[in-house]
């Protein structure tokens, strides 16, 4: 399979003629809410069986030409990333281990068998977007542009087969804080007749499909008052593998944390790994291990179990007060946020917006002023 003709790839900028006044980005930004608008441009790259990777492109955002064939409407080719730019103080733009991102969307390419985006490709087309769409970046506390890439497979026949054409784009939409009225703990619901993802599945790859599977349960718990649905594993239904978007993590009295390890049924997080880096940083005892309901349901009771809380892109880390599901519930829905999981939350913010030293290498500028510095 063909991946590119040139390297690195050349972007073409085609500056859009509609793009917002100042005045309306500043009204957008001012209260933003998540996934609701949208920056002027979009990145488009182009492949082919062929050709490769070719025609990178940064273009006016707006619709899709897609014809009603292509394969990506009918077989479900298609993955997708998630990820930040912060502002710092001093007003630059910064985002949080994009190699990882890269990479994982190179993973979750592999799995879906579609092409795999060079990592120094991936990198560039973020920058792309900021150079052009940098003021989208909103200076508020918490708050960031989110960017999504995301690549599907828009060749035009019906046939059960790896398509031969396909494209890849960055989309970003300013968000604002997460949690508007502080980090508050949530109630999460158990899934005990849907599995997320099963064995030799697509669980470890981050498309859309996974998430659809996740749409019924997670409305089931909505409807038993709960933010968010926890999934047990496909194989056995007595090991946790993660809530529907997020991992989940569980403290050990003051020193220990455990997570479920991941089987290829669980989504390599990218904040997932870097809790864990952070927690063996402070001297804590990680365990990446299976992990049961009744094991959470004892560790409560005997209060071996101090905090639990989930983490992901857009929340980064959420504690979790309570479980509940069919005829039981563990924890207390009004328990306050743990000392742990606030000071973990803490310490990897700090270091996203610029507050705290980046000491293991995580930040990447992206705005233009950081090749000035380079070359300087």
């Amino acid at each position: 399979m063909s991946q590119q003709t040139t390297f690195p790839l050349e972007f073409e900028l085609t500056p859009s003629e509609t793009a917002r006044s100042s005045a309306e980005r500043e009204t957008i930004l001012a209260d933003p809410g998540f996934g609701k608008h949208f920056t002027d441009h979009m990145v488009v790259i182009d492949w082919t069986v062929d050709a490769g990777w070719h025609d990178a492109r940064v273009i006016p955002y707006g619709p899709l030409m897609l014809d009603p064939a292509s394969s990506v409407l009918h077989y479900g080719q298609e993955i997708f990333e998630g990820m930040k730019a912060y502002r710092h103080a001093d007003g630059s733009i910064w985002t949080f281990r994009p190699e990882k991102n890269a990479q994982r969307l190179q993973s979750s390419a592999r799995r879906l068998a579609l092409p795999e985006l060079p990592v120094a490709d991936f990198i560039e087309s973020v920058k792309q977007i900021i150079n052009v769409d940098g003021d989208w970046v909103p200076d508020a506390p918490e708050t960031s542009l989110y960017l999504r890439p995301f690549m599907i497979a828009n060749e035009s026949f019906l046939g059960v087969r790896a398509a031969h054409k396909v494209g890849y784009y960055v989309i970003a939409s300013p968000a604002g804080a997460y949690f508007t009225d502080g980090v508050a703990p949530v109630s999460i619901w158990l899934s005990t007749d849907y599995s997320r993802a099963g064995r030799g599945g697509t669980g470890a790859a981050k498309c859309g499909g996974n998430y659809a599977a996740s749409l019924l349960p997670q409305r089931q718990a909505y409807d038993n008052g709960c933010a968010q649905v926890l999934f047990l594993d496909g194989e056995t239904g007595t090991h946790i593998d993660e809530l529907g978007g997020m991992n989940v993590f569980f403290v050990h009295g003051t020193d220990t944390l455990v997570t479920p390890r991941l089987t290829g049924t669980i989504l390599e997080g990218v904040t997932r790994d870097s809790i864990l880096q952070l927690a063996r940083d402070r001297g804590m005892t990680v365990l990446e291990r299976d992990v049961t309901v009744d094991e959470w349901r004892d560790g409560v009771a005997s209060g071996e179990i101090t905090e639990v809380f989930a983490c992901g892109t857009a929340a980064v880390v959420t504690p979790i007060a309570q479980l509940k599901g069919e005829g039981f519930t563990i924890g207390d829905a009004d328990a306050p946020a743990g000392e742990i999981t606030m000071s973990l939350r803490q310490e990897l913010t700090d270091i996203q917006y610029g507050r705290l030293p980046d000491r293991h290498g995580w930040l990447l500028r992206l705005d233009a002023a950081a090749e000035t510095e380079v070359t300087a």
